[in-house]
């Protein structure tokens, strides 16, 4: 056997031996990937990762706790209550205009008082009672119709013919004051009209001062908004809460609103006839809490013996009931869940209210709400306030603070680096 020669040993031992170059690329490949790991992982690690968001679960209002109050609604006719600068709180009955009566005499007086404005204790301008006026004065009277005894070449003030046609229910004065203030009865009828419509009394339709025509009606919702629009002007106001008058050439005369001054009535204006039944548009208050709350509701269409009688007394029942239904009520409950906090990872942490203020209002009162996020980490600890609710309550704006009811953890490394 022939030994082989030791150069031939040699290039055989190369030949069988790890190739140098695969190696080396290998170990730089290693090292490569190693780096882009730890790169990656530094880059996943310190990234700004995407922060939590707020979810409103509520709706934009809130209804506050309890059953509705059951008020004792007349059983014929329509009605309606409403606390003012808060909302209905309930009405029975058509929806539908009718006949009004004299409770559209309010609007005669809105009108004259906005042309001519008076101040608190003033009586205003003297104004020569005319002819005509005097004339229907005789006939209403004739007809026992409700008027106040005026003479032809007398004078009122523009605060006399007020009080009687409000107080007294004149509809000889309400003539009176539609002549004075437009010139004639149609002129003033339509400013009447066009007023209706710019206090957004949709369903009023007007055709005489007086209501004594049946074409004049209205609805309960337009006259609770008319009657607060009245009770603004003091004025006003103040002529609805006398309980008499005393006129020329007339004896004491009582304000056909009996109840004005018992049971928290104030105000506003009667109405009786054979189309429109007995009306009441009312105004009443009284102190709750500390508090005065103002109610102005409408009794329209009784009938029987007393319809007048029945539409004063059915006011009453329903102011009182609506009264001791008012009473200080939590917005919301302190742990309530308003809302939630989502993080990236998916995960959600309930937000709740993190106070229980409390307001004036009735059970099923509803109340505007809106929530307002905050700035939200992406690390929040339990009880964090993460927003606010704001309510809007009838004695002002309410804000509840919004809190987490557990920990928004951060994203931990596995999420951070299976996420990009």
């Amino acid at each position: 056997m022939r030994r082989m020669s030791g150069r031939g040993a040699h290039s055989r031992h190369r030949r069988t031996g790890p190739d140098w170059g695969t190696t080396h690329l290998g170990r730089w490949l290693l090292l490569l990937l190693v780096v882009a790991v730890v790169v990656y992982g530094a880059v996943q690690w310190l990234r700004p990762v995407p922060g939590p968001t707020f979810r409103d679960t509520t709706a934009t209002s809130l209804r506050l706790p309890g059953a509705a109050p059951a008020l004792p609604w007349p059983s014929g006719g329509a009605a309606a209550v409403s606390e003012v600068g808060v909302g209905s709180v309930g009405r029975s009955g058509t929806t539908q205009p009718v006949p009004v009566a004299s409770i559209i005499k309010v609007l005669t007086a809105v009108v004259v008082l906005r042309d001519h404005p008076l101040s608190p204790g003033a009586e205003g301008p003297a104004i020569t009672v005319p002819a005509d006026v005097a004339a229907a004065y005789k006939a209403g009277a004739a007809q026992a119709q409700s008027e106040v005894p005026v003479i032809a070449g007398e004078s009122l003030t523009e605060l006399q013919a007020l009080e009687g046609m409000l107080i007294a229910s004149g509809n000889d004065l309400a003539q009176f004051l539609a002549e004075w203030d437009a010139g004639s009865t149609n002129a003033f009828v339509v400013k009447m009209n066009d007023e209706a419509k710019s206090l957004g009394l949709t369903s009023t339709h007007v055709t005489d001062p007086s209501g004594l025509d049946t074409g004049t009606v209205s609805t309960p919702a337009d006259l609770i908004a008319l009657g607060e629009k009245a009770m603004a002007d003091p004025v006003f106001a103040q002529i609805v809460a006398m309980p008499s008058v005393h006129l020329p050439n007339s004896p004491v005369i009582f304000n056909f609103d009996y109840d004005v001054g018992h049971n928290g009535i104030v105000g506003i204006k009667t109405g009786s006839d054979g189309a429109a039944g007995g009306c009441f548009l009312f105004d009443a208050q009284q102190t709750i809490a500390g508090k005065k709350v103002e109610l102005v509701g409408v009794v329209l269409g009784q009938q029987g013996l007393t319809p007048l009688q029945s539409a004063l007394s059915d006011a009453t029942q329903l102011a009182q009931a609506a009264f001791a239904g008012i009473r200080p009520l939590p917005v919301v409950q302190t742990g309530q869940v308003i809302g939630k906090v989502v993080t990236a990872t998916g995960a959600s942490v309930p937000v709740t209210a993190g106070s229980s203020p409390q307001v004036l209002g009735w059970p099923g009162l509803v109340l505007a709400a809106k929530v307002r996020a905050g700035k939200l980490r992406s690390s929040m600890a339990a009880g964090a306030q993460v927003g606010t609710l704001r309510v809007t309550t009838p004695s002002g704006p309410v804000t509840v603070p919004l809190v987490l009811s557990g920990p928004v953890p951060a994203p931990g490394l596995g999420w951070r680096l299976t996420n990009l």
